[in-house]
């Protein structure tokens, strides 16, 4: 907890430059996936449909937000994109330390970082691919941070303008219910509804969502998308397990989860770690069954849970943590799952494993006791939250 030095943030400044500017150099126009959604609103502005690109699955609004995009030079996009999901993914760092009461400059800051940055291949994956799956890793961290602090209103607004660029987050609606929190739902729900209503108006294809993109995504069978899902159901029948089959074991994963994250709720404590175990979960839960589920999915949540390995009986502080994203790692070249059409099978084993050690944690039973910080001996930062134990029943938002 204590300040970092300047030369670890040095490196890490260095880290952070090193990698959107190699994704510029390497990557043309500004992202595979960024490109999607910029074709799209290129297409809006030409009088045409964007979804007649099966792979754009976004909501209509997302298109205007791509519209400043579709108007920009490609030289800019080239260096901007990069840059700006490396400052997404970087806001997303900050704002889960803030959730804990980590102070931004300390030690555990830098190096969690610099382990996300360098320990994790969906890091740099992200940043070259632009996907817009960095809206939800800035936007989920923010939006708990909020309602920690009983501001469920302003973070309903968070999590809805996040699904006006991408749905990535909509199965946290779950955790306003549990919460009971309806204003903060009813804005989830209104901000990307009005949002996108009002985009498809000025569309030749309202209804382009319901009628090309949803057949799309509950079909599953493209087979350019299919050699890079993470999820179950679509790696087991690429290992010859019949399709129904496979979707039987993703769905019963997926309620499992379910219940893990209604359980870990309902355990009691008042903690800041039960609003985010239990959106980490109900994400988790539905990367087992979406299709797609790609692996920069994880960088939603794994950034939540390692900012709280401070935190006596955090799921960071367990070793089964760290190996089930050994898969993620950069550099190891695993046998015959080397090439980049079976990276999935990695991506699919970090995922299941993930979703197996926080669904375990959550399960338990009883709250956890929680020591306060500085018993030991251990000097804290000044300004920083010196207890684990931050509230009473019925303070930060929670009901008594």
């Amino acid at each position: 907890m204590r300040p970092a030095p300047g030369a670890a943030r040095a490196v890490l400044a260095l880290v952070l430059a090193v990698i959107p500017v190699h994704a510029a150099l390497k990557s043309p126009g500004s992202g595979v996936d960024n490109r999607i959604v910029v074709h799209a609103a290129r297409l809006w502005l030409a009088g045409g449909s964007p979804y007649a690109d099966p792979h754009f699955l976004y909501f209509p609004s997302a298109v205007l937000a791509a519209v400043p995009q579709a108007l920009a030079p490609t030289g800019v996009l080239r260096v901007a994109v990069p840059v700006l999901v490396t400052g997404g993914l970087v806001a997303g760092w900050a704002c889960a330390l803030r959730v804990y009461g980590v102070a931004w400059r300390s030690r555990f800051a830098v190096a969690g970082l610099l382990a996300l940055a360098l320990g994790s291949a969906p890091f740099a994956h992200l940043v070259h691919l632009a996907n817009w799956t960095v809206t939800a890793a800035a936007a989920l961290p923010c939006a708990l941070l909020l309602a920690t602090r009983g501001r469920w209103l302003a973070a309903g607004l968070v999590i809805g303008a996040a699904l006006a660029l991408k749905p990535l987050l909509a199965p946290v609606a779950l955790l306003f219910v549990l919460a009971r929190q309806w204003r903060g739902l009813a804005a989830l729900v209104a901000v990307p509804a009005g949002a996108s209503a009002a985009a498809a108006l000025a569309m030749p294809d309202p209804a382009g969502f319901f009628t090309r993109t949803l057949p799309f995504l509950l079909r599953g069978d493209d087979a350019f998308v299919r050699l890079y899902e993470a999820s179950p159901g679509a790696v087991l029948t690429r290992l010859g397990v019949p399709p129904a089959a496979a979707a039987l074991v993703a769905a019963a994963g997926a309620a499992a989860g379910l219940w893990c994250a209604r359980r870990r709720w309902r355990r009691g404590d008042e903690g800041v770690r039960r609003p985010v175990e239990t959106a980490v979960m109900l994400l988790l839960s539905a990367f087992l069954v979406s299709r797609p589920s790609y692996d920069h999915y994880l960088l939603v949540v794994v950034p939540l849970l390692l900012a709280g390995a401070l935190e006596a009986g955090a799921p960071a502080r367990g070793p089964w943590f760290w190996a089930v994203l050994l898969p993620q790692v950069p550099g190891p070249a695993w046998p015959w799952l080397d090439t980049g059409e079976r990276r999935a099978f990695l991506d699919c084993a970090a995922l299941c494993g993930l979703a197996l050690v926080a669904g375990l944690h959550c399960a338990r039973r009883g709250p956890v006791t929680l020591e306060p910080r500085g018993t030991t001996g251990t000097p804290t930062v000044p300004g920083s939250r010196d207890d684990h134990v931050l509230t009473r029943p019925g303070q930060r938002g929670y009901p008594a």
